[in-house]
């Protein structure tokens, strides 16, 4: 749905989670080798980042930094489940194979009641990410 905005057409295109982190290079570099993200832009030119971008077809991740932030872990409060981003994506099966066995893994595949197959994984910073599809 596109909306006029003074004589002109708005249209969101995306939304982009930004997670918070105390090391933005440790953190892009974790999601390149085990997810496979691309760096897609960083800021400054070296490290430490105070801001990066972070690809994977076209899913775009950030991260910001915040020195000595933590993550709250609020599992408790909520057992049924607490995701920071969803990946809708085709070739889920493909993907978890390729990490299955990795410390990250937090839930394995599995097939959802409303048909899609799912599995999470939680970064190094406690974010968790569930990718799903197919």
């Amino acid at each position: 749905m596109t909306l006029p905005l003074a004589g002109k057409e708005t249209k969101v295109r995306s939304a982009v989670p930004t997670f918070l982190v105390r090391d933005v290079a440790a953190t892009a570099c974790w999601y390149e080798s085990e997810l496979g993200f691309t760096l897609a832009g960083h800021f400054p030119a070296e490290p430490p980042y105070a801001w990066a971008s972070l690809m994977r077809d076209s899913a775009e991740l950030m991260l910001l930094n915040l020195a000595d932030y933590e993550k709250p872990d609020l599992t408790a409060r909520r057992p049924a489940g607490l995701w920071d981003a969803y990946f809708r994506m085709t070739g889920v099966e493909a993907l978890f194979e390729s990490v299955k066995d990795k410390p990250f893994v937090k839930a394995p595949l599995k097939k959802q009641r409303y048909g899609d197959l799912e599995f999470e994984v939680r970064d190094p910073n406690g974010y968790v990410l569930v990718f799903g599809g197919d």
